[in-house]
């Protein structure tokens, strides 16, 4: 598989500064996307810190590991580096008054040859376009999600919750984290989207779809994903990390022979 990679963030209408973080790696098929919270500028030093602790570290392990580690291997490096960068967090919040409980959300994905696999602490968010569907596949922690599980509160009710930005896990305030890894197997065509919930509450599901299908480049759907949500509010700050998926240049060429063309 080919995989193209994008990303966009923007501090919205609403803050003056940006604590979301975007990075990603090509050489290793590797994206990560934050959202900082806390006091002062801490939720940008968490957000920062978790985006480049996970692309340096994760990724070198990703260079020299090669394509031939296992699934279960590249998922406890993935582990091992989240609870380092998690420690890191945690102990500059401990010894700074000024980064005290600071934390951030965190998503991470690792793409390798047809298989993805992708972890994530908090509501930020990877959806995976596929057909026309778009899915979420990731499961958000948060005190909303867990209303919904429970039966307590509908999908459309909790739209316009008022606790919709309480998340029940997030990195850097604990001394521990549990990140919560999934596998899922990648076709060509498929487009992931990883977003904050600058994204995801400003835009519903159905305008996410739509953009992220049009028969544009990846870029502008990239900023059309952000003008929307500004377009709606813009409250908090608006990240966007996308994947596209096509076949290899030898793969094509295979088939193009199969075909006789």
């Amino acid at each position: 598989m080919m995989y193209q990679f994008c990303a966009k963030t923007d501090a919205g209408r609403v803050r003056e500064n940006n604590e979301d973080s975007v990075a990603f790696d090509e050489a290793t098929n590797l994206a990560v996307l934050a959202d900082g919270m806390g006091g002062y500028n801490a939720g940008e030093i968490a957000s920062g810190m978790a985006t480049v602790f996970i692309k340096t570290e994760l990724g070198r392990w990703l260079s020299e590991a090669g394509q031939d580690a296992r699934a279960r291997e590249v998922r406890r490096a993935m582990e091992i580096c989240v609870d380092n960068a998690n420690l890191a967090i945690f102990n500059a919040a401990s010894s700074n008054a000024h980064y005290a409980g600071m934390g951030t959300t965190l998503v991470v994905g690792v793409f390798r040859e047809d298989t993805l696999l992708v972890g994530h602490i908090g509501d930020s968010r990877c959806y995976r376009l596929r057909g026309g569907v778009l899915e979420q596949i990731t499961r958000d922690h948060s005190l909303l999600q867990e209303q919904i599980d429970a039966g307590l509160i509908s999908p459309e009710q909790a739209m316009t919750s008022s606790i919709r930005n309480l998340v029940t896990r997030a990195l850097g305030v604990d001394d521990t984290v549990l990140l919560d890894i999934h596998e899922h197997l990648v076709a060509a065509g498929d487009i992931y989207l990883m977003c904050s919930d600058g994204l995801s509450d400003m835009v519903d599901d159905a305008a996410i779809a739509r953009i992220v299908a049009a028969p544009m480049e990846l870029d502008q759907k990239a900023s059309q994903l952000i003008d929307a949500a500004n377009e709606n509010g813009g409250r908090d700050n608006i990240s966007v990390l996308m994947v596209e998926v096509g076949e290899s240049a030898e793969k094509r060429g295979l088939i193009a022979r199969l075909l006789g063309k």
